[in-house]
This record gives structure tokens, sequence and C-alpha cells, in this order.
């Protein structure tokens, strides 16, 4: 009985061994290329500055 469950242990641990999956992380042999095509746009808003500083400096007697 004993050598039964010992053989059949055996047998499971050398399974189990055999199916052990293996992972390898290796470097690849040509350089990555990444292509970005970037857009970037800028707005910037002057115009109610502008139109504020000219009601401060016109006539309005505020400053």
């Amino acid at each position: 009985m004993r050598i039964g469950l010992l053989s059949i242990s055996i047998l499971l641990t050398g399974f189990l061994a055999a199916c052990t999956p293996t992972v390898k992380v290796e470097a690849p042999s040509e350089p990555i290329n990444i292509n970005l095509n970037v857009k970037i746009q800028h707005e910037i808003y002057i115009k109610v500055d502008k139109e504020l500083d000219n009601i401060f400096n016109s006539s309005s007697g505020l400053f």
C-alpha cells in the first residue's frame, strides 16, 4: 500500500514538474520604432484683456 502511494506521488511530482510553464523575457533583435503623430494647438484669447484695457484707459474715470 505504501509503495503504491509512494510511486503515485513520485509520478505526480514528475508530471507536475514536466508541466511547469516557462516564461522567457528577451530583448528584441531589432530596434523598437515608435512613430508618433502629435498635434499641439494653442489658442490664446487676449481680446478681452485688450477690450478691458481700452475701457479703463479711455474715459471711464475709474482709475
